[in-house]
């Protein structure tokens, strides 16, 4: 009969007391264990002397047969990770206990420090590992010397365990030597901050003829081309030419290309770095490659230096420590340089970001980056020639019109447009087109835009009708409202994470937008939601992006662009606690209140226009439900008197 056992909670000074002492007589005769002391164990489980128990809570229990403790456990619950992970979790630890003397076989390799054990009655065997593998044996022998039947089998060393060993016992060295080769490597610029050399750079055939769609951009930086070529003309006139240059825009605009095609028009070095290569997690890296930078610019003068996302590291300086405190070492670094031109060095520092906004007012003073220039997505006129660079070296068929491509990719970016023209090239060449053709690019702006096509998607009936009607509610509501773009093509076949869309003739470049525009564009996105409520009595998630567009354009419009009445012309969008402080605390209810009555009132007006034109939102889904399918041309039918 096994004995009887109680498990006891350490709820007193006398129950911790004996959880410590326990570990004494656990190990009481075993001349090869070191208990910790008592005072250092007192520490760990109290929370006067650990600091972690300050955010967990310590639970601990003596188990007791009879009057005698045979073992102890604690258990660690975390409520800071449990709340961040939505669990209730204890985790164990210092589980001790006193062998029962159950142990009938171990069996372990000479040297090796892991070992099997297998118990009395058990057929399972249990794989354990020790400190030292002499020290046990003696321990073992020492046990069966008291009486213990214990069988002792040890096993020649396998090679690969003995390679492993040698391994393990190396390792440590091995690690600091890795460590000490990355650290070393570090602190130089290895392979980052390549150099582009005027003649010899497969970069320096890029010229301003490559760089369309920036006419007043390349006219603003020609003056930059003419001092690296001719820096005495300058010089001698007592012109300071600006040291650095600011290029702001959207990602894809032709930042870097006409970074690129300055060094190409003036036949100078191109050295490019981005601001993420500047940031390491060894302090001080950052700011001893900024230096070896500019040491390599100086030397190979006149030249431009390229950083690229320089928001990275040229963010606003704080007082925090860490990894933010190693930026600001890098900022404050480059500052420096900057700073330490001489005038008659031709050294230009070209950056290019995303977000101006996030840049120290250091950076931005006269002296170093003092000229600002926005890279803005092209216009029409701008986007044809674009795609006719990019088109250079694909073959098109003869019914490809640069210029209705152009018209109908309004907003688009340099990159992106040259994305929609490599598609366009896949998609021709699996469908095993000679030539591109315009039905390929109109295709591959889809794709881009919309997503890819998946006719393999198996969707329900129910589901199908429902995407039908909603996408004709969108559509029906943009053909009422004043403001919006005429529809384009509306479809029910599901592309990329979307169940069906609605595309529009975006033929127009728009600079500003007004409140009435806005505000429409409101009733559109919740048109699709009307007409399901409408029309099928029931509201699905299908609507889930247009609202969250619709609420982000209604909160941009109370707190950005001052369209409210009730909120007045003021920005609000910072998130600031100066803000607060300004307008008083109750301003979050009076922004969410103004922005839920934009939403009310715009889905009030689409749930207007479809109930006046339900006859033709039936017939717009019955079709769409019919062909999957509708275009623009078919669209405008269902409204021919």
């Amino acid at each position: 009969m096994k004995p009887q056992i109680t498990i006891v909670e350490v709820k007193d000074r006398k129950e911790l007391d004996r959880f410590i002492k326990f570990n004494y007589t656990l190990y009481k005769g075993n001349k090869y264990a070191v208990p910790e002391l008592y005072g250092d164990m007192v520490n760990n489980f109290t929370p006067q002397g650990n600091a972690a128990l300050e955010f967990c809570d310590l639970v601990l229990f003596n188990a007791y047969s009879g009057n005698t403790i045979v073992g102890r456990v604690a258990g660690i619950i975390n409520h800071k990770a449990n709340n961040v992970w939505n669990r209730k979790v204890v985790r164990f630890g210092w589980i001790d206990y006193i062998d029962n003397k159950e142990v009938e076989k171990i069996e372990m390799s000479v040297g090796s420090t892991s070992l099997k054990v297998k118990l009395k009655d058990i057929e399972e065997e249990k794989t354990a590992i020790v400190p030292s593998t002499q020290a046990f044996i003696e321990l073992v022998q020492e046990q069966v010397k008291v009486g213990n039947q214990i069988e002792l089998i040890q096993n020649p060393t396998p090679a690969l365990v003995k390679i492993a060993d040698t391994l393990l016992a190396l390792l440590p060295t091995i690690i600091i030597f890795v460590l000490f080769i990355m650290i070393f490597k570090m602190q130089g610029l290895g392979d980052k901050g390549k150099v582009y050399d005027a003649d010899k750079s497969e970069n320096t055939h890029i010229t301003f003829k490559d760089v369309a769609g920036l006419d007043e951009e390349k006219n603003e930086l020609i003056e930059i081309v003419d001092f690296l070529k001719q820096p005495k003309k300058f010089h001698d006139m007592g012109a300071k030419i600006p040291r650095g240059i600011l290029l702001c825009g959207k990602p894809g605009t032709g930042k870097t290309l006409i970074a690129k095609a300055i060094a190409g028009e003036a036949g100078v070095p191109f050295i490019s770095m981005s601001g993420s290569e500047f940031i390491e997690m060894f302090a001080g890296l950052g700011a001893s490659r900024v230096r070896k930078l500019f040491e390599k610019a100086k030397k190979i003068a006149p030249c431009i230096i390229f950083i690229d996302e320089i928001d990275a590291i040229g963010a606003r300086r704080t007082s925090s420590s860490g990894a933010e405190s190693e930026n600001n070492q890098t900022l404050n670094q480059l500052l420096v340089e900057m700073d330490g031109f001489d005038t008659n060095e031709t050294i230009i520092v070209l950056a290019a970001t995303n977000r101006p906004e996030m840049l120290d007012k250091a950076l931005l003073r006269p002296g170093r980056f003092d000229r600002q220039i926005t890279v803005a997505a092209p216009d029409a006129k701008g986007r044809e020639a674009i795609l006719k660079i990019h088109g250079k070296n694909k073959k098109f068929a003869r019914n490809v019109d640069f210029e209705s491509i152009a018209n109908d990719t309004a907003g688009f970016t340099g990159a992106e447009l040259a994305n929609v023209l490599n598609e366009a090239a896949i998609i021709a060449t699996i469908k095993r087109h000679k030539t591109i053709q315009m039905q390929d690019i109109d295709d591959a702006v889809k794709k881009v835009t919309v997503g890819l096509e998946k006719h393999s998607r198996v969707i329900s009936d129910k589901d199908k009708r429902l995407t039908a009607y909603h996408e004709a509610g969108h559509a029906i509501v943009s053909r009422f409202l004043e403001t919006q773009f005429e529809v384009k093509e509306v479809s029910i076949i599901p592309r990329g994470l979307a169940g069906g869309y609605t595309m529009y003739k975006t033929n127009e470049d728009k600079y500003y937008v007004s409140r009435t525009e806005m505000e429409e564009k409101l009733v559109a996105l919740l048109g699709g939601r009307a007409a399901e409520k409408i029309a099928l009595n029931d509201i699905s998630t299908g609507a889930s992006n247009d609202i969250e567009v619709a609420t982000n354009i209604a909160k941009d419009m109370v707190t950005v662009y001052g369209m409210s009445d009730n909120i007045g012309p003021i920005y609000l969008k910072s998130n600031d606690s100066y803000e607060r402080q300004i307008f008083g605390e109750n301003i979050d209810d009076a922004v969410g209140a103004e922005v839920k009555r934009l939403i009310d009132v715009a889905y009030k007006k689409a749930q207007e226009i479809i109930l006046a034109h339900m006859d033709k939102l039936q017939a717009v889904a019955e079709r769409l439900l019919e062909k999957e399918i509708i275009s623009a041309e078919e669209f405008e039918t269902f409204f021919e008197e």
